[in-house]
């Protein structure tokens, strides 16, 4: 199995979070090149993609994604499958977990894939630094609608969703109501989140994520689209099950665990890095099965 590097996630994360990147702001166009000198490092082609999109206040932003595909991972001819995370932070805190966690994993999956993929892929992939996903899952909802709108044959999504926080204390892991004792109560553990037309892909990466030793991983498949479970659709993917594509949201469970959450304390030292490389070695892992024999 292929290390991840650690100490290159510590060094994405630090770089990142050395400055706050919320809409629209000079920093998180900053993050924006950074990100394109990583992923072109590693062979990717990056398009920038602009748009403009309300939230539920109806107040107009104007976002970017970057749309990342490698000469050797992408084949217009065959089925798609995409990977993203959302690079945008909120404006009171740093986002080490929320979501440069996420976004450092990306990066190391841009660098890792195209290395380890000696034959021809059964399905491509799509890399996407997401924008605007702390204004309401804007840019997830604008890639969701570009695809509906070019008829993509995308077979699935991957929303990367702070992966890197965790507590191994018992009772530090909370849980909504319905919920409880269904799941554990110590925060040592990476959820795989699907909805009703996701079974295959949720069991897909849990194989994968599951190959990486001493890593718990837990899953979760709500009805319809999570409407009664809303904490389930606070993440890019929630589009993508709202258009009837298959979608997961791969994370460490954000405020139901992480004391950091949205706070100016979401700082790179909170990180557990040993934690972070495993998920990122078993995120790597499910994504290279599905990119071989799909699911």
């Amino acid at each position: 199995m292929t290390n991840i590097d650690t100490q290159r996630l510590k060094r994405l994360c630090e770089d990142l979070c050395q400055s706050i990147r919320p809409a629209e702001s000079e920093a998180l166009e900053a993050a924006r090149q950074y990100v394109i000198r990583e992923l072109e490092a590693s062979g990717w082609e990056i398009e920038r993609h602009p748009f403009q999109a309300q939230d539920s206040m109806l107040v107009t932003f104007s976002g970017q994604n970057l749309i990342a595909r490698h000469p050797r991972l992408s084949d217009p001819e065959k089925p798609l499958f995409c990977v993203g995370a959302h690079l945008d932070t909120r404006p009171e805190s740093p986002g080490a977990d929320d979501n440069t966690s996420a976004v450092a994993a990306l990066l190391e999956l841009g660098r890792l894939l195209p290395e380890l993929q000696q034959t021809d892929v059964a399905w491509s992939i799509e890399l996407v630094a997401f924008d605007l996903e702390e204004n309401g899952m804007l840019g997830g909802a604008e890639h969701a609608r570009l695809h509906q709108e070019k008829k993509t044959d995308l077979r699935g999504m991957v929303s990367l969703e702070m992966l890197g926080y965790c507590d191994p204390t018992p009772g530090s892991q909370m849980l909504p109501r319905e919920l409880v004792g269904m799941y554990p109560d110590t925060g040592d553990f990476i959820a795989v989140v699907g909805n009703q037309n996701s079974g295959k892909l949720i069991e897909a990466f849990k194989t994968g994520l599951k190959a990486v030793e001493t890593l718990p991983v837990e899953t979760l498949q709500v009805p319809q689209n999570g409407e009664m479970l809303q904490a389930t659709r606070l993440s890019d993917h929630s589009p993508f099950w709202d258009a009837g594509y298959p979608a997961l949201m791969i994370t460490d469970t954000s405020f139901l665990r992480n004391p950091h959450y949205h706070q100016p304390s979401d700082t790179v030292d909170t990180l557990d890095f040993e934690f972070l490389t495993k998920v990122t070695q078993g995120s790597l892992e499910a994504t290279r099965q599905i990119l071989n024999q799909g699911y």
